[in-house]
């Protein structure tokens, strides 16, 4: 089990990209095809070693419908899992990271914050807050044992972690309990030593002990097999930040002036009743998201404790907004996002990019549309530089009406020890991972 990978591609806007002559399903970005060219030169052999030996989708067998879907491997008694951890090199040792720790919480952030994911340009580096990392990794249910870090014996520096939260997930009609497993990381210096399999290993069997067998996970990089690709887009809302530290660039025919009356929003939101959520909207903003995710081939089932974990708003986390008829006072409609900064390296005026990712949202009254430009709206009032959604569930209609540009990064979905005989399309993914 892995997560976004250290080598991720970029996540930047990419201004050159012609959007009517790329429509978002282009055959030559699909799953289809890039496996298709894959599997032509033969590269994954000597590739993808370690995944060749999990059961996980191969791309050997990509697009061989005669497989059954589900479980690749059937549970093991409990009493045959590996009861000691993984061995390490010698000069480093296990460790639980411990979030509700103040220093701990704050050695994990220091570790990311220097050393996870980078854009290829190495312009960019997520900085996830401290606050965000405690959301993140104690959901309802959460197993301490699945904060999982190295340090060096001698120094007990952090160099590596990795985590899992527990998810019960829908595939088509069967509920299945998995992990989401995430956070994957190991200090630049130690990259060499090969830690990553046995972080990987390591989570997979504390997994397996709570008699857990299946896991989510996304990658910023191809390994052997996605469910599912998608694309980022990210819609300007400082553009001339953006444009300033590098994360998008002028057009040929576009000037900053121009640039700036085209991102421009309304002042003030939209929807009669939007407000921001509160607790006792959980029962109703439970039943939309529930209604709303059952359209999906693979999706989240959340009860009302972890809907109330998930987007009740926290501060600099995750911010979410209810819309109450002023007539019967029913909720309607909601949309979320949550707080993911960037550190910018190597500029002189600008230390942080501050955006906003789109969370969960659900439209049964309001426009899509219109929900998502308030969601806009409240994310430029809150002074966030850019706001940045995947074209999956529902997302894609708004992305260009809202003048979300194409991004240059791309999001692979896998599932671990759990086949579906069918490749799925952004749409059919109701599943968003922090």
């Amino acid at each position: 089990m892995v997560d976004k990978d250290s080598s991720s591609g970029s996540s930047k806007e990419n201004p050159d990209q012609d959007s009517a002559a790329n429509p978002i399903s282009n055959f030559k970005n699909s799953l289809d095809s890039i496996v298709q060219q894959l599997q032509d030169s033969n590269p994954y052999n000597q590739q993808h070693k370690f995944w060749e030996s999990q059961p996980v989708g191969q791309f050997k067998d990509f697009g061989n419908s005669s497989l059954p879907g589900g479980p690749i491997e059937q549970p093991t008694p409990l009493s045959e899992v590996k009861q000691e951890p993984y061995n390490l090199p010698n000069l480093y040792e296990w460790t639980v990271c411990d979030m509700d720790s103040d220093e701990v919480c704050n050695e994990v952030y220091v570790l990311l914050m220097n050393n996870y994911v980078e854009d290829d340009d190495n312009l960019f580096r997520f900085n996830y807050s401290k606050e965000f990392l405690r959301w993140g990794l104690r959901p309802p249910g959460y197993f301490r044992s699945w904060h999982i870090g190295v340090r060096v014996k001698a120094s007990g520096k952090l160099v590596a972690f990795i985590t899992g939260v527990p998810v019960k997930m829908r595939v088509r009609d069967e509920v299945v309990q998995m992990a989401e497993v995430n956070f994957l990381c190991v200090h630049k210096k130690l990259r060499s030593k090969r830690l990553a399999p046995v972080l990987i290993k390591e989570i997979t069997r504390r997994i397996h002990l709570e008699n857990i067998w299946q896991a989510a996970y996304t990658a910023g990089v191809l390994l052997p097999t996605p469910i599912t690709t998608s694309q980022y887009w990210h819609r300007t809302l400082n553009p001339k930040k953006l444009i300033d530290v590098g994360f998008s660039r002028l057009g040929d025919r576009m000037t900053m002036s121009r640039a700036i009356k085209l991102y421009k929003l309304p002042s003030s939101i939209l929807t009669p009743g939007l407000r921001k959520m509160e607790l006792r909207d959980v029962p109703s903003v439970t039943r939309l998201l529930s209604n709303y995710l059952s359209r999906f081939v693979v999706a989240p089932t959340f009860d009302e404790d972890e809907v109330a974990h998930w987007l009740l708003p926290q501060e600099n986390v995750v911010e979410s907004y209810v819309v109450e008829s002023p007539e019967t006072h029913d909720i309607t409609d909601f949309f979320s996002f949550y707080t993911l900064p960037s550190s910018i390296l190597n500029n002189p005026n600008y230390s942080t990019l501050k955006a906003a990712y789109a969370f969960y949202n659900v439209s049964t009254r309001t426009p899509l549309l219109q929900l998502i430009q308030d969601a806009l709206i409240v994310a430029k009032q809150k002074d966030f530089d850019v706001f940045n959604a995947l074209d999956i569930m529902e997302n894609e209609p708004f992305l260009r009406e809202l003048k979300f540009g194409r991004g240059d990064g791309q999001l692979y979905y896998y599932l671990y020890n759990y086949r579906l005989r069918d490749a799925l399309k952004p749409s059919d993914l109701g599943l968003v991972m922090l």
